[in-house]
């Protein structure tokens, strides 16, 4: 039997095809991930509510709020929605099993903290912490929420960890205002966003191996804060804007004239200090493979002085900047990093390329955001006190982890968790199927083929249909009430 070359890429397109909801055995396993997590809720009450709104934050809806995910699972919406935005359960004992969880799976000594604050645009005053300041999803000044997220980055993986809700003062000054959002009397205090990710590190740094602590520009800009970091011995790597000001360390000091004062080192803009430096100051650097080849940048490091001269900010720090190029040859991106790796380890220098890896790093922290965003419903949720948004982001970074854990069983092709990964055992005997071929075989003069028998049982892929001794409609979907 012949057919078509657009008929049998019909075929393969439907083989391919996975029904809209995850498959039935997605559902056990969910179940069984989230156990470490529902020993935490007193009754079987809410632990049911937090497995059905996770499976909801996992469906395919569009909009995963308490609403929707209790239509979709049959349940009554106020049931759902009292849970997420008014049930008092403990939020924080979550989290700190998904930092344990993250740091045991993905641990490594050289891993990545990264710290990157994210906005929700709002429309409304009644929302906790909503207030006119930076969007950066809008890229203007828009009445939002902002929030610190701290992200742990490694070879084997990447996920957010914790979050935490940033206050602006007009909030914190409003005592009325905080006991309306039912903020807690602890964290009506005001905190900047460099206090919170101090916070977040005290709070979760032993669990999460790590050898590096970056963030973005608006973090690393307070030359207080990279001093704090420097007080607990953090390693960081810290973005920071081109207006800020550096003393070249490594050329020499101006001679003095013999009067007065001694003669310093000049203050220079960072962004003017690289424009005058020449070809031969940079080095190109290879981040990660490309589709059409190595993706490259060009880096250079250069020993600095930052802060005021005779305050406790000044420091000595390794200035990085990393700038890429365009098809052609035109400078399309320069981005600047303070560093105190290589001043305090015994005189030891830091290599151009771990400075690269680190600072790459920081920008995975913007692909869990997206994913959470997009996939697990982070940013979908309709509450607008303190312990509603509290629990709406814990859940959702249940969910998004529990996809992240998905993700890497399925790049081990691993398809039962009965057995040990395996690079090789997805390699299988594949049933006959009928005889169907593009053109006729045309027999080979002088050639006979062996068909060896085959010695042992085909280990079968998991698929998404039911066995034999089940029902094709009684499939058990994450996007189905049961």
């Amino acid at each position: 039997m012949e057919c078509s070359f657009e008929e049998r890429e019909r075929e393969l397109e439907l083989e391919c095809r996975l029904p809209k909801n995850m498959p039935a055995s997605a559902v056990s396993r969910l179940e069984a991930f989230l156990q470490p997590f529902l020993v935490n809720y007193r009754r079987c009450e809410q632990q049911a509510h937090a497995t059905s709104v996770v499976r909801g934050l996992c469906s395919d809806l569009e909009r995963k709020n308490g609403e929707s995910i209790a239509c979709l699972f049959g349940l009554d919406r106020k049931v759902i929605q009292h849970f997420v935005g008014e049930a008092r359960w403990n939020d924080r004992a979550l989290r700190e099993e998904l930092a344990r969880q993250v740091g045991s799976q993905l641990g490594e000594p050289d891993g990545v903290l990264v710290f990157d604050p994210s906005a929700f645009p709002k429309a409304g005053r009644q929302s906790v912490g909503v207030a006119r300041q930076w969007c950066g999803r809008l890229g203007k000044l828009d009445n939002c929420q902002v929030a610190v997220y701290p992200a742990y980055v490694s070879a084997t993986g990447h996920a957010l960890v914790d979050t935490e809700l940033y206050l602006p003062k007009e909030w914190t000054n409003d005592k009325p205002r905080l006991k309306r959002a039912a903020v807690p009397p602890a964290r009506r205090r005001h905190r900047t966003r460099q206090e919170i990710c101090l916070e977040l590190l005290d709070r979760h740094g032993e669990h999460l191996p790590h050898g590096w602590i970056t963030g973005d520009d608006e973090m690393g800009r307070p030359a207080d804060f990279r001093r704090k970091l420097r007080d607990r011995n953090e390693r960081y790597l810290s973005a920071v804007p081109c207006n800020t000001t550096i003393r070249d360390l490594e050329i020499p000091a101006p001679e003095s004239s013999g009067t007065g004062r001694p003669a310093k080192r000049p203050s220079r803009r960072v962004d003017r200090w690289v424009a005058e430096c020449g070809s031969d100051d940079w080095s190109p650097v290879e981040v990660r493979d490309g589709e059409k080849g190595p993706l490259s940048v060009e880096a250079l490091k250069r020993r600095v002085e930052t802060g005021q001269r005779a305050r406790p900010t000044a420091a000595e720090e390794v200035l990085v900047v990393l700038r890429d190029r365009d098809r052609d040859s035109q400078v399309v991106k320069t981005d600047y990093y303070l560093s105190d790796a290589g001043l305090s380890d015994a005189g030891v220098e830091t290599p151009l390329v771990e400075f690269c890896r680190a600072a790459k790093a920081e920008h995975r922290v913007e692909e869990c955001l997206r994913r959470g965003k997009s996939e697990t419903g982070l940013a979908d949720y309709e509450v607008r006190n303190w312990v509603g948004w509290q629990h709406h982001q814990t859940l959702s970074l249940l969910a998004a982890w529990f996809l992240n854990v998905e993700t890497r069983r399925a790049e081990k092709k691993d398809a039962g968790d009965h057995l040990q990964p395996s690079s090789t055992r997805h390699r299988i005997v594949a049933p006959r199927r009928d005889a169907k071929r593009y053109a006729p075989r045309r027999p080979l003069a002088n050639r006979t083929t062996a068909h060896p028998s085959s010695t042992g049982t085909a280990l079968p892929l998991e698929t998404t249909q039911p066995t034999s001794t089940q029902e094709p409609g009684s499939e058990k979907n994450l996007g189905q009430s049961n």
